[in-house]
């Protein structure tokens, strides 16, 4: 239906190098059968103790989606936020993270939008992951996994625009260099415009992968990739009081920018260089090696709303801005064998992780040459602010480097039994130097041990069932790591512990259904001693609850579906400093579910549905701002022009719903977008 397929997006089983499928064909395949970010190894999805949802380019280009908050909109139990329109934050399983990204395994936690176009597919892995990822991730995590050489010819260049006046354009270019090099070629340009006044986006990157075939046992991946991200940041809409007492999103701005949009943006640069090996060492053992280091610079101004007096018809603005300077290097060493001892088939793996990572944070107040109230007829404005530190403004630089040792191993005693055992072992210690006239420096180190232990049965070839116990922390300087003081200096980690029942059914082969009831528990958070108010302890707590099910790739060979439902429950469960026992967690509706279907009627034509429905939510930990239930619903067409050509129209909120989807606070909302059509060609070069 489509511009041709490539290996890298065809072999979405992520087998090893001699294992791998090279396919030529259309961009249909939902889903993967097997992946290696969840054990580390090339394991089949059904033998994976854990619920996770996987989002392929195919599916990515059929929907159109263009930001992880959008992709995690059709993901049961997550839930985007607006991350103060600079970064993508999202909550998982009630535990939210503006750090919780990586690129093939590997860490890539700045606070910065995500792009698609140098990707093969998403992959979300729901619960604490720290045994394979390392830190954080107590909610779950998201995995790009990158695009790179088939060695085989193969181009395509896709063409786009939408509603809102917005224009993208992607090249992607595979092309062998003879022998045993094969060079892959991503590129992006997007100029887009927004249903909201004023608001705009700039972005683009390139990111050429050297592929390097050594013998056929070995593969060595050498990838750049120059990214830039500008774009008006955009904070959405205050709340207000309705007649019936209630709390609620504002509505009838949809359009109005609030603030000074001229003055309100943020920038991000990244340069990326990663290196990747594979090799065979015998018919057993096999190594893989990647290093990674990158170069981000971010920053960011808003002006924005902080409250709405309603009496007097004004909005109170805030502003400031922050900078973040963050220079990584990150190395992962994997040593994997396959066999048997002692009677029983395993796969043994072990290994080493090395990172640092300096930062430099700074943020500045803004204040206002005259009232920062503006009239909520006209809340637009072109206002003098002059930035200045605070004495709480962040002012330092930190280093925080980490090294861990991880072993695991799957055995299999019987057909039918699997059981999945790991350990990690991170030494992590950050650095901190607060450049204030107040600060000091800090220096913090945790030795943290994060277990895994799972139970698969399968008593039949097309269905398993699982058990399973995970275990990640978090430091309690935040998962940005953004300062230390006295206080969290002597504080130990924040803890999360999850337990998980589930179920991955293929009733007809190349569809799988999936569910999993699961309770997380988060705890060593801070809380004020009753004993003593002016003291910090440890004994706040959050406990998540939930039911999810999934159902995802091929109903037939011309019917693709992605589909989820999740019912969720987070609260407060012990007394924090942020909220009292009871509070419910922002931005986890009880009940979410979400459809994507596409159907191929004619080798020429296809048509495609989707919806998403969601309950009402809290704006934030006050529980004082509800998000009002909504429901939207999207459809698209597909004609084959003539070989290789393909025109594509997607139609998002068809009915036109008004709903406000996420919010960053009670005061910064945000609505949901209008319909909005997206025509995109697909040439295949």
């Amino acid at each position: 239906m489509a511009a041709p397929a490539f290996a890298a997006e065809a072999a979405v089983e992520a087998a090893p190098v001699e294992d791998e499928i090279i396919v030529q064909g259309e961009r249909s395949t939902y889903g993967a059968a097997k992946i290696v970010s969840a054990t580390k190894t090339a394991t089949a999805v059904q033998d994976i103790p854990q619920a996770l949802t996987i989002v392929t380019k195919a599916q990515i280009d059929d929907q159109q989606l263009r930001s992880i908050s959008e992709l995690l909109t059709f993901v049961p139990g997550a839930s985007p936020a607006t991350g103060e329109s600079n970064r993508d934050q999202m909550t998982l399983r009630g535990n939210n993270s503006t750090a919780d990204f990586f690129v093939d395994g590997l860490r890539d936690d700045v606070q910065y939008f995500r792009d698609f176009y140098n990707v093969a597919r998403v992959e979300v892995l729901k619960g604490p992951n720290a045994m394979i990822f390392g830190r954080g991730g107590g909610g779950g995590i998201v995995n790009r996994v990158a695009k790179r050489t088939g060695f085989d010819t193969a181009r395509a260049l896709d063409l786009g625009g939408d509603s809102f006046g917005g224009f993208r354009g992607t090249l992607d270019i595979d092309q062998p260099l003879g022998g045993a090099l094969g060079l892959r070629v991503n590129a992006l340009y997007e100029k887009g415009d927004s249903f909201r006044r004023d608001v705009e986006l700039t972005r683009y990157g390139v990111n050429p992968t050297l592929g390097i075939a050594l013998g056929d046992e070995s593969r060595l991946d050498l990838s750049y990739e120059y990214f830039r991200d500008r774009r008006t940041t955009d904070r959405g809409v205050p709340s207000v009081t309705d007649p019936a007492g209630i709390d609620t999103p504002l509505t009838g701005h949809d359009r109005d920018f609030f603030g000074d949009a001229d003055d309100s943006f943020a920038r991000a640069g990244v340069h990326r260089l990663s290196a990747a090996l594979e090799h065979r060492l015998t018919d057993s053992l096999s190594l893989r090696h990647r290093t990674v280091y990158g170069d981000y610079d971010k920053f960011y101004q808003n002006i924005y709303p902080t409250n709405l007096d309603e009496a007097a018809g004004e909005v109170v603005l805030g502003a400031y801005n922050s900078t973040n300077d963050r220079r990584s290097l990150i190395s992962q060493t994997d040593l994997v064998w396959e066999g048997r001892l002692g009677g029983i088939d395993q796969t043994l793996l072990a290994g080493v992780e090395l990172g640092h990572q300096s930062s430099r944070n700074r943020r500045l107040s803004g204040s206002f040459a005259g009232s920062n109230r503006v009239s909520l007829a006209d809340p637009s404005v072109d206002k003098v602010v002059t930035y200045a530190a605070a004495p709480s403004d962040a002012n330092n630089r930190t280093l925080a480097t980490v090294a861990a040792l991880y072993v695991q191993n799957q055995l299999r005693p019987t057909e039918w039994l699997e059981i999945v055992a790991g350990l990690r072992l991170d030494r992590f210690t950050l650095e901190v130097d607060d450049l204030r006239a107040s600060g000091g420096e800090y220096e913090r180190t945790d030795t943290l041990l994060s277990p895994r232990l799972g139970l698969v049965v399968k008593p039949f070839d097309n269905l398993s069932l699982y058990a399973s116990y995970s275990r990640s922390f978090l430091p309690q300087s935040g998962d940005q790591f953004g300062g230390l003081d006295v206080t969290s200096e002597a504080l130990k980690p924040e803890r999360f512990d999850n337990l998980e029942l589930g179920a991955k059914w293929q009733p007809i082969d190349g569809l799988l259904a999936t569910a999993a009831i699961y309770r997380l528990d988060r705890t060593n958070t801070r809380a004020t001693d009753p004993a003593n108010p002016a003291k910090t302890v440890l004994s706040g707590a959050q406990r998540s609850t939930g039911i999810e099910f999934g159902l995802e790739r091929s109903i037939t060979h011309r019917w693709q579906v992605s589909a989820g439902y999740a019912w969720q429950k987070a609260e407060i469960s012990e007394t924090t400093t942020a909220a009292p026992e009871g509070r419910e967690v922002p931005l986890v509706p009880r009940h979410s579910a979400s459809l994507w279907s596409k159907y191929r009627l004619t080798d020429s034509f296809a048509l495609g549905l989707g919806a998403v429905a969601r309950s009402k939510s809290f704006a934030s930990l006050s529980n004082q701002v509800k998000l009002p239930g909504y429901a939207r619903l999207d459809a698209a067409a597909y004609y084959k022009l003539r070989r290789g050509v393909t025109a594509q129209l997607n139609v998002e909120n068809l009915l036109g719903a008004d709903y406000f989807p996420a919010a960053h606070n009670d005061n910064n909302i945000a609505p949901g977008p209008p319909r909005n059509a997206k025509l995109t060609l697909h040439l295949g070069l």
